[in-house]
């Protein structure tokens, strides 16, 4: 899953971006609206979180551009605690959710998670295809009710795949999905990842489908 973060407070953001990455997301950071924007125009983001107050373009401009060109990326705006206006017109723009200053950054997750769900179509915390459940919030997946060893690139592959079950997805959308800016991670390093996901998962019924050229697929078990 993959985050952008646009913050001015450089205190705030690298306290977010620590914390997102410890949660399992991959985050990139900008520090004014420019950026934002153009990083929104270039890349593909399962969140996006947002203050109001960034130099060089708004927050709400920003939305107000994301949204004109027809991006449903969920939106978590960050405010000032005494910025109702800005709070309103933001949620008129398309924002889906907001923080006002100062927060808990465990709330903040935790909405992450929620907005990230809704976006996916689902309100669990789990994710499961036959016998094989994936906890979204612990990071954990079981298969057959016993744990899986997977590393964190593993988890982040499982993850991709589950949301999008049965459905094709090619390695430039893994690489988008999975990694931040400054990471190179090669076509074949995800041939790699896969293939040893792909030994830890499917003695379980489970299959991934590879078409060549174009991607993957995670299959649902026969019945």
């Amino acid at each position: 899953m993959r985050v952008l973060v646009a913050e001015d407070d450089q205190v705030l953001a690298d306290a977010l971006s620590r914390s997102l990455r410890a949660a399992g997301y991959a985050v990139d950071h900008v520090e004014n609206g420019a950026l934002a924007d153009s990083a929104l125009g270039l890349h593909d983001y399962d969140l996006v979180i947002l203050d109001l107050g960034l130099p060089r373009m708004s927050g709400l401009d920003v939305l107000k551009r994301l949204r004109s060109r027809g991006q449903t990326v969920p939106v978590l705006i960050l405010t000032a605690a005494d910025s109702t206006e800005q709070r309103v017109r933001g949620l008129d723009l398309g924002a889906d959710d907001f923080m006002a200053k100062p927060f808990q950054l465990a709330e903040l997750e935790a909405r992450a998670r929620a907005l990230v769900r809704r976006s996916m179509g689902t309100a669990s915390t789990t994710l499961q295809v036959g016998a094989l459940i994936y906890d979204q919030q612990g990071r954990r997946a079981t298969l057959d009710g016993q744990a899986l060893d997977l590393s964190a690139r593993e988890l982040g592959l499982l993850e991709v795949l589950l949301q999008r079950t049965g459905r094709l997805v090619s390695k430039e959308q893994i690489v988008e999905h999975l990694c931040e800016w400054g990471e190179e991670v090669s076509h074949n390093a995800i041939e790699v990842y896969m293939h040893r996901l792909r030994k830890k998962i499917e003695g379980g019924g489970l299959h991934i489908h590879t078409v060549r050229g174009l991607g993957y697929s995670l299959e649902r078990p026969e019945s």
